[in-house]
């Protein structure tokens, strides 16, 4: 029986795209739950001492997608952060924030010091940072991002560019699905996801049934007070940069490619 050095075998896992049963594990993530680990480590060595390939188990945070056929190949996810189904409103989160709460406003909001002139992260405009802050920052960081966080590093929210081509590529048709309004959106190859009219919350109250209102992940760069969504009613979808970063909307996250 062969013995390998932990380095080895790291710097093994680190350097090549390993391949087993035709099946490519790049980056060293050779048990493919999206991070590399001594977890891989002990895949590899056990493969390499046994010669026997055992599939890797799906992450238990898996989530299912779908391929509309879209230019850039980006993948959606079927159902908002926080829900089991499609027609399921799911959580509702504040810009740059990774968990729902009870009450949505500047005073409760992670990255202010309680107004909308005291911003402590993504502000491009001194008069709205705290004591002049500005870093210039107009797109989360993944640390920050509710679908990365709560779902994974396969997935983030979309970028303003991925929610633009979602409609320009797509047909939009309002419809009830198991009695919740929203849009069916049917890509290029016939494939179909369903945005619920998840509505909003802030302050306290919630809003659900006639609007959907979905984060990008993207500040609005000329007032640090505004993050772009996208908003749609029954015949109208739309781009939005007027809703305050407090407020309380649903995500769609998209699939990122791992290797």
């Amino acid at each position: 029986m062969k013995k390998f050095s932990s380095l080895f075998v790291v710097l093994l896992l680190m350097s090549v795209t390993f391949t087993a049963n035709a099946q490519e594990y790049a980056r060293g993530d050779v048990n493919q739950d999206g991070k590399v680990s001594i977890a891989d480590v002990t895949c590899l060595i056990d493969y390499l001492l046994s010669g026997i390939w055992e599939e890797p188990v799906t992450p238990p945070n898996e989530h299912e997608w779908v391929d509309l056929g879209l230019p850039s190949g980006t993948l959606w996810a079927t159902c908002n952060v926080g829900a089991d189904r499609p027609e399921e409103y799911g959580d509702y989160f504040a810009w740059g924030e990774t968990s729902p709460k009870e009450y949505y406003f500047w005073n409760t909001y992670k990255w202010c010091n309680g107004s909308n002139d005291t911003m402590t992260k993504y502000c491009t405009d001194s008069s709205c940072g705290d004591s002049g802050f500005a870093d210039g920052k107009t797109e989360l960081d993944p640390a920050d991002d509710a679908a990365h966080v709560n779902w994974g590093p396969s997935w983030r929210m979309p970028s303003l560019e991925q929610q633009q081509e979602l409609v320009d590529n797509c047909t939009w048709t309002w419809e009830n699905c198991n009695g919740v309004n929203g849009y069916f959106v049917t890509g290029p190859n016939g494939n179909t996801l369903f945005l619920p009219a998840s509505g909003r919350r802030w302050g306290g109250a919630i809003d659900t049934g006639k609007n959907g209102f979905y984060w990008s992940r993207n500040l609005r760069a000329d007032n640090s007070r505004y993050a772009y969504i996208l908003n749609f009613i029954s015949g109208n979808v739309y781009w939005d940069k007027s809703n305050y970063r407090y407020d309380g909307f649903a995500v769609r996250a998209v699939r990122v490619s791992l290797n």
